[in-house]
Protein backbone atom coordinates (compact mmCIF):
# COMPACT_ATOMS: atom_id res chain seq x y z
CA UNK A 1 0.00 0.00 0.00
CA UNK A 2 1.69 3.08 -1.14
CA UNK A 3 1.70 6.18 1.47
CA UNK A 4 -0.53 9.05 1.29
CA UNK A 5 0.98 12.03 0.38
CA UNK A 6 -0.22 15.70 1.80
CA UNK A 7 -1.25 18.68 -0.22
CA UNK A 8 -1.84 21.57 1.88
CA UNK A 9 -2.84 19.47 4.51
CA UNK A 10 -5.39 17.48 2.76
CA UNK A 11 -4.30 13.51 2.27
CA UNK A 12 -4.11 12.37 -0.70
CA UNK A 13 -4.36 8.40 -1.45
CA UNK A 14 -5.22 5.03 -0.35
CA UNK A 15 -7.71 4.92 3.10
CA UNK A 16 -8.63 8.82 2.09
CA UNK A 17 -11.81 9.78 -0.50
CA UNK A 18 -11.15 10.97 -3.97
CA UNK A 19 -9.19 14.28 -4.27
CA UNK A 20 -11.50 15.79 -7.54
CA UNK A 21 -9.64 18.18 -9.26
CA UNK A 22 -11.46 20.55 -11.50
CA UNK A 23 -9.19 21.70 -14.59
CA UNK A 24 -9.62 25.10 -15.69
CA UNK A 25 -7.86 25.00 -18.57
CA UNK A 26 -9.02 27.67 -21.22
CA UNK A 27 -12.46 27.35 -20.75
CA UNK A 28 -12.50 31.17 -19.57
CA UNK A 29 -12.30 32.33 -23.09
CA UNK A 30 -10.10 35.05 -21.94
CA UNK A 31 -12.07 36.94 -19.47
CA UNK A 32 -10.85 37.25 -15.75
CA UNK A 33 -14.30 37.61 -14.59
CA UNK A 34 -15.55 34.25 -16.10
CA UNK A 35 -12.28 32.79 -14.54
CA UNK A 36 -13.30 33.72 -11.17
CA UNK A 37 -16.99 32.81 -11.79
CA UNK A 38 -15.67 29.49 -12.38
CA UNK A 39 -13.92 29.53 -9.60
CA UNK A 40 -16.48 29.95 -7.42
CA UNK A 41 -19.08 27.45 -9.44
CA UNK A 42 -16.07 24.93 -8.65
CA UNK A 43 -15.99 25.41 -4.81
CA UNK A 44 -19.74 25.56 -4.80
CA UNK A 45 -20.30 21.86 -6.32
CA UNK A 46 -17.69 20.39 -3.67
CA UNK A 47 -14.71 19.52 -5.28
CA UNK A 48 -11.49 19.89 -3.45
CA UNK A 49 -9.15 21.68 -6.15
CA UNK A 50 -9.19 23.88 -9.32
CA UNK A 51 -5.93 23.56 -11.29
CA UNK A 52 -4.50 26.30 -13.54
CA UNK A 53 -2.33 25.90 -17.14
CA UNK A 54 0.95 28.23 -16.97
CA UNK A 55 2.40 28.29 -20.25
CA UNK A 56 2.30 31.15 -22.98
CA UNK A 57 1.65 30.30 -27.01
CA UNK A 58 5.78 31.07 -27.18
CA UNK A 59 7.05 28.98 -24.73
CA UNK A 60 4.81 26.10 -26.19
CA UNK A 61 5.40 26.92 -30.33
CA UNK A 62 6.77 28.74 -32.93
CA UNK A 63 4.56 31.19 -35.05
CA UNK A 64 5.45 30.35 -38.07
CA UNK A 65 2.93 29.82 -40.62
CA UNK A 66 3.62 26.11 -41.88
CA UNK A 67 1.54 23.06 -42.08
CA UNK A 68 3.84 21.19 -39.32
CA UNK A 69 2.20 23.49 -36.56
CA UNK A 70 -1.35 23.17 -37.40
CA UNK A 71 -3.49 20.16 -36.01
CA UNK A 72 -4.20 17.62 -38.51
CA UNK A 73 -6.46 14.85 -37.10
CA UNK A 74 -9.52 15.28 -39.25
CA UNK A 75 -11.83 13.91 -36.11
CA UNK A 76 -9.77 16.37 -33.42
CA UNK A 77 -12.02 19.38 -31.66
CA UNK A 78 -9.16 21.71 -33.28
CA UNK A 79 -8.68 20.30 -36.79
CA UNK A 80 -6.70 22.51 -38.65
CA UNK A 81 -6.13 25.37 -36.28
CA UNK A 82 -2.56 26.66 -35.78
CA UNK A 83 -0.76 25.35 -32.42
CA UNK A 84 0.36 29.07 -31.75
CA UNK A 85 -3.14 30.49 -32.18
CA UNK A 86 -4.64 27.99 -30.37
CA UNK A 87 -2.41 28.25 -27.42
CA UNK A 88 -3.23 31.75 -27.31
CA UNK A 89 -6.72 31.57 -26.97
CA UNK A 90 -5.95 28.47 -24.26
CA UNK A 91 -3.76 29.75 -22.11
CA UNK A 92 -4.23 31.27 -18.54
CA UNK A 93 -2.85 34.75 -18.32
CA UNK A 94 0.25 34.54 -15.90
CA UNK A 95 -0.38 38.15 -14.01
CA UNK A 96 -4.67 36.17 -13.34
CA UNK A 97 -2.91 33.35 -11.55
CA UNK A 98 -1.94 35.00 -8.16
CA UNK A 99 -5.64 36.37 -7.85
CA UNK A 100 -7.36 33.23 -8.76
CA UNK A 101 -5.08 30.84 -6.56
CA UNK A 102 -5.70 33.91 -4.04
CA UNK A 103 -9.89 33.83 -4.59
CA UNK A 104 -9.32 29.85 -4.51
CA UNK A 105 -8.44 29.88 -1.57
CA UNK A 106 -10.63 32.24 -0.37
CA UNK A 107 -13.02 29.76 -1.33
CA UNK A 108 -11.73 26.96 0.91
CA UNK A 109 -10.03 25.59 -2.37
CA UNK A 110 -6.73 23.78 -2.86
CA UNK A 111 -5.26 25.90 -5.95
CA UNK A 112 -2.41 24.60 -7.88
CA UNK A 113 -1.33 24.55 -12.22
CA UNK A 114 0.74 22.54 -14.81
CA UNK A 115 4.23 24.13 -15.69
CA UNK A 116 4.48 23.58 -19.33
CA UNK A 117 8.33 24.55 -19.14
CA UNK A 118 10.98 25.14 -16.45
CA UNK A 119 10.11 29.11 -16.06
CA UNK A 120 6.62 28.34 -15.14
CA UNK A 121 7.77 26.31 -12.46
CA UNK A 122 9.98 29.36 -10.90
CA UNK A 123 6.65 31.59 -11.52
CA UNK A 124 4.58 29.57 -9.55
CA UNK A 125 7.01 28.80 -7.14
CA UNK A 126 7.18 32.93 -6.63
CA UNK A 127 2.93 32.01 -5.65
CA UNK A 128 3.84 29.28 -3.33
CA UNK A 129 2.01 26.29 -5.00
CA UNK A 130 1.41 23.33 -2.95
CA UNK A 131 1.75 21.08 -5.56
CA UNK A 132 2.90 20.59 -9.51
CA UNK A 133 1.13 18.80 -11.93
CA UNK A 134 2.73 17.20 -15.09
CA UNK A 135 0.42 17.08 -17.92
CA UNK A 136 0.74 13.59 -20.35
CA UNK A 137 2.86 15.74 -23.30
CA UNK A 138 4.97 16.90 -20.68
CA UNK A 139 5.84 13.43 -19.25
CA UNK A 140 8.87 12.82 -21.38
CA UNK A 141 10.27 16.34 -20.14
CA UNK A 142 12.62 14.90 -17.70
CA UNK A 143 14.02 18.66 -17.35
CA UNK A 144 10.83 19.76 -16.65
CA UNK A 145 9.90 16.38 -14.23
CA UNK A 146 13.27 17.03 -12.38
CA UNK A 147 12.56 20.94 -11.50
CA UNK A 148 9.28 20.61 -10.53
CA UNK A 149 10.46 17.66 -8.09
CA UNK A 150 13.70 19.74 -6.33
CA UNK A 151 11.33 22.05 -5.08
CA UNK A 152 10.16 19.34 -2.37
CA UNK A 153 6.41 19.58 -3.36
CA UNK A 154 3.99 16.76 -4.29
CA UNK A 155 4.45 15.82 -8.13
CA UNK A 156 0.99 14.70 -9.85
CA UNK A 157 1.77 13.17 -13.20
CA UNK A 158 -0.36 12.09 -16.13
CA UNK A 159 0.54 9.23 -18.21
CA UNK A 160 -1.82 9.63 -21.12
CA UNK A 161 0.70 7.96 -24.85
CA UNK A 162 3.47 6.85 -21.86
CA UNK A 163 5.38 3.64 -21.95
CA UNK A 164 6.16 1.76 -19.24
CA UNK A 165 10.12 2.60 -20.00
CA UNK A 166 8.33 6.28 -20.41
CA UNK A 167 6.56 5.97 -16.98
CA UNK A 168 9.57 4.37 -15.22
CA UNK A 169 11.89 7.17 -16.72
CA UNK A 170 9.24 10.11 -15.41
CA UNK A 171 9.62 8.34 -11.83
CA UNK A 172 13.37 8.07 -11.51
CA UNK A 173 13.19 11.53 -12.53
CA UNK A 174 11.92 12.58 -9.58
CA UNK A 175 12.97 9.74 -7.21
CA UNK A 176 16.41 10.77 -7.92
CA UNK A 177 16.31 14.43 -6.30
CA UNK A 178 14.98 12.91 -3.30
CA UNK A 179 11.17 13.66 -4.42
CA UNK A 180 9.07 10.57 -3.63
CA UNK A 181 6.07 12.25 -2.95
CA UNK A 182 4.37 11.18 -6.93
CA UNK A 183 0.76 10.31 -7.99
CA UNK A 184 0.64 9.35 -11.15
CA UNK A 185 -2.77 9.38 -13.43
CA UNK A 186 -4.18 7.16 -15.82
CA UNK A 187 -4.97 9.25 -18.91
CA UNK A 188 -6.49 8.66 -22.22
CA UNK A 189 -4.91 11.95 -24.36
CA UNK A 190 -7.60 11.95 -27.05
CA UNK A 191 -10.25 15.04 -26.87
CA UNK A 192 -12.93 14.16 -25.85
CA UNK A 193 -12.21 9.86 -24.81
CA UNK A 194 -14.14 7.45 -25.66
CA UNK A 195 -14.69 4.90 -22.26
CA UNK A 196 -13.71 1.83 -25.06
CA UNK A 197 -10.47 4.20 -25.11
CA UNK A 198 -9.91 4.55 -21.41
CA UNK A 199 -8.69 0.69 -20.28
CA UNK A 200 -9.17 1.63 -16.64
CA UNK A 201 -8.10 -1.78 -15.62
CA UNK A 202 -4.54 -0.79 -16.23
CA UNK A 203 -5.05 1.14 -12.70
CA UNK A 204 -4.32 -1.60 -10.96
CA UNK A 205 -1.54 -2.55 -12.87
CA UNK A 206 -0.10 0.52 -12.25
CA UNK A 207 -0.44 0.07 -8.26
CA UNK A 208 1.41 -2.74 -8.50
CA UNK A 209 3.83 -2.25 -10.88
CA UNK A 210 5.06 1.59 -9.97
CA UNK A 211 3.77 0.82 -6.16
CA UNK A 212 2.69 4.69 -5.86
CA UNK A 213 -0.79 6.12 -5.65
CA UNK A 214 -2.78 6.26 -8.50
CA UNK A 215 -5.47 8.34 -10.20
CA UNK A 216 -7.49 9.57 -13.10
CA UNK A 217 -7.53 12.49 -15.67
CA UNK A 218 -10.61 11.95 -17.50
CA UNK A 219 -11.53 13.53 -20.69
CA UNK A 220 -14.66 11.48 -21.72
CA UNK A 221 -18.09 12.70 -21.40
CA UNK A 222 -19.93 12.65 -18.33
CA UNK A 223 -18.66 10.78 -14.83
CA UNK A 224 -19.50 7.50 -15.19
CA UNK A 225 -15.92 6.61 -16.36
CA UNK A 226 -14.21 8.54 -13.70
CA UNK A 227 -16.87 6.81 -10.61
CA UNK A 228 -15.46 3.56 -12.00
CA UNK A 229 -12.20 4.06 -11.85
CA UNK A 230 -12.82 4.52 -7.81
CA UNK A 231 -13.68 1.19 -7.14
CA UNK A 232 -10.39 0.22 -9.37
CA UNK A 233 -8.40 2.23 -6.33
CA UNK A 234 -8.36 5.55 -7.90
CA UNK A 235 -7.48 8.09 -5.48
CA UNK A 236 -7.14 11.54 -7.66
CA UNK A 237 -10.25 12.01 -10.01
CA UNK A 238 -9.06 15.25 -12.62
CA UNK A 239 -11.94 16.79 -15.39
CA UNK A 240 -12.20 19.64 -17.21
CA UNK A 241 -14.77 22.14 -15.99
CA UNK A 242 -16.68 24.65 -17.73
CA UNK A 243 -19.89 26.76 -17.05
CA UNK A 244 -22.13 26.57 -20.29
CA UNK A 245 -21.04 23.49 -22.60
CA UNK A 246 -23.59 25.26 -24.90
CA UNK A 247 -21.74 28.90 -24.51
CA UNK A 248 -18.39 27.43 -26.00
CA UNK A 249 -14.61 27.54 -24.77
CA UNK A 250 -12.03 25.39 -26.13
CA UNK A 251 -12.42 22.13 -24.06
CA UNK A 252 -15.81 22.45 -23.54
CA UNK A 253 -16.91 19.64 -25.52
CA UNK A 254 -15.24 16.92 -22.82
CA UNK A 255 -15.84 19.40 -20.02
CA UNK A 256 -18.16 19.14 -16.66
CA UNK A 257 -20.68 21.75 -15.43
CA UNK A 258 -21.23 22.52 -12.19
CA UNK A 259 -24.35 20.42 -11.93
CA UNK A 260 -22.52 17.52 -13.23
CA UNK A 261 -19.44 18.31 -10.96
CA UNK A 262 -21.47 17.83 -7.83
CA UNK A 263 -22.85 14.75 -8.86
CA UNK A 264 -19.40 13.87 -9.67
CA UNK A 265 -18.21 14.25 -6.12
CA UNK A 266 -21.15 12.57 -4.03
CA UNK A 267 -20.66 9.50 -6.53
CA UNK A 268 -17.24 9.13 -6.30
CA UNK A 269 -17.39 9.64 -2.39
CA UNK A 270 -20.39 7.00 -2.44
CA UNK A 271 -18.19 4.83 -4.35
CA UNK A 272 -14.95 5.31 -2.38
CA UNK A 273 -17.62 4.33 1.17
CA UNK A 274 -18.82 1.21 -0.55
CA UNK A 275 -15.22 -0.09 -1.20
CA UNK A 276 -15.51 -0.80 2.47
CA UNK A 277 -13.05 -4.23 3.28
CA UNK A 278 -13.85 -7.79 2.42
CA UNK A 279 -16.46 -8.49 4.40
CA UNK A 280 -18.40 -12.42 4.95
CA UNK A 281 -21.77 -12.93 7.43
CA UNK A 282 -22.78 -9.83 7.40
CA UNK A 283 -22.31 -6.14 8.10
CA UNK A 284 -22.91 -5.08 11.88
CA UNK A 285 -25.69 -2.77 9.98
CA UNK A 286 -27.19 -5.77 8.66
CA UNK A 287 -27.68 -7.85 12.18
CA UNK A 288 -30.71 -7.20 12.62
CA UNK A 289 -32.00 -7.92 9.14
CA UNK A 290 -31.20 -11.91 10.05
CA UNK A 291 -34.01 -12.22 12.60
CA UNK A 292 -36.27 -12.01 9.13
CA UNK A 293 -34.85 -15.23 7.54
CA UNK A 294 -36.19 -18.97 8.27
CA UNK A 295 -36.80 -20.95 10.84
CA UNK A 296 -38.87 -24.47 11.72
CA UNK A 297 -42.14 -23.36 13.53
CA UNK A 298 -45.10 -25.52 14.38
CA UNK A 299 -48.23 -25.02 12.65
CA UNK A 300 -50.90 -26.25 14.19
CA UNK A 301 -51.32 -27.51 18.64
CA UNK A 302 -49.34 -30.50 18.81
CA UNK A 303 -49.19 -33.09 22.17
CA UNK A 304 -45.94 -34.34 23.76
CA UNK A 305 -45.32 -37.87 21.58
CA UNK A 306 -47.24 -36.64 18.80
CA UNK A 307 -44.87 -37.28 15.30
CA UNK A 308 -43.48 -34.38 13.98
CA UNK A 309 -44.62 -34.01 10.14
CA UNK A 310 -44.62 -31.70 7.60
CA UNK A 311 -48.23 -31.39 8.82
CA UNK A 312 -47.63 -29.67 12.02
CA UNK A 313 -44.60 -27.93 11.00
CA UNK A 314 -43.55 -25.55 8.42
CA UNK A 315 -40.25 -23.24 7.46
CA UNK A 316 -41.14 -19.90 8.19
CA UNK A 317 -39.70 -16.50 8.62
CA UNK A 318 -38.79 -15.40 11.46
CA UNK A 319 -35.38 -17.15 12.71
CA UNK A 320 -36.24 -17.82 16.05
CA UNK A 321 -36.14 -21.57 15.87
CA UNK A 322 -34.14 -24.20 14.46
CA UNK A 323 -32.39 -23.48 11.19
CA UNK A 324 -34.13 -24.91 8.13
CA UNK A 325 -31.45 -27.04 7.24
CA UNK A 326 -32.75 -29.24 10.35
CA UNK A 327 -35.94 -29.79 9.11
CA UNK A 328 -34.90 -33.55 6.97
CA UNK A 329 -33.61 -34.48 11.09
CA UNK A 330 -36.51 -33.37 12.06
CA UNK A 331 -39.26 -35.48 10.55
CA UNK A 332 -39.91 -38.65 12.10
CA UNK A 333 -39.23 -37.44 15.39
CA UNK A 334 -41.44 -36.79 18.30
CA UNK A 335 -42.39 -33.71 20.51
CA UNK A 336 -41.20 -33.68 23.78
CA UNK A 337 -44.33 -31.55 25.26
CA UNK A 338 -47.06 -30.00 24.10
CA UNK A 339 -46.68 -27.08 21.72
CA UNK A 340 -49.34 -24.49 20.56
CA UNK A 341 -49.86 -23.29 16.88
CA UNK A 342 -46.70 -20.56 16.26
CA UNK A 343 -44.54 -21.43 19.06
CA UNK A 344 -40.56 -22.00 17.13
CA UNK A 345 -39.27 -25.61 17.55
CA UNK A 346 -36.24 -25.93 19.49
CA UNK A 347 -34.12 -28.72 19.89
CA UNK A 348 -35.57 -29.18 23.43
CA UNK A 349 -38.96 -29.33 21.89
CA UNK A 350 -37.82 -33.25 19.93
CA UNK A 351 -37.24 -36.36 22.13
CA UNK A 352 -33.76 -37.34 21.70
CA UNK A 353 -33.00 -34.63 19.27
CA UNK A 354 -28.57 -34.59 19.82
CA UNK A 355 -27.23 -31.34 20.36
CA UNK A 356 -23.94 -31.97 17.92
CA UNK A 357 -26.50 -31.99 15.00
CA UNK A 358 -27.50 -28.27 16.11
Amino acid sequence: MAESISIAGRKVGEGHKPFVIAELSGNHNQELALAKQMVAAAAESGVDAIKLQTYTADSMTLAIDSDNFRIQEKDSLWYGAHLHELYQQACTPYEWHGELFEYANSLGLIAFSSPFDEDAVDFLESLNVPCYKIASFELTDLPLIKKAALTGKPIIMSTGMASIEEIEQALATAYATGNKQVILLKCTSTYPASPENTHLSTITDMQQRFSCNIGLSDHTRGIGVAVASVALGACVIEKHFVLDRNAGGVDAAFSLEPREFAELVENSQQAFSAMGQVTYGGSAAEEKSKYYRRSIFVTQDVKAGEVIDKNNVKIVRPAIGLAPKYLPLVLGQTFSQDLTAGSALFSEHIVDFKAENE
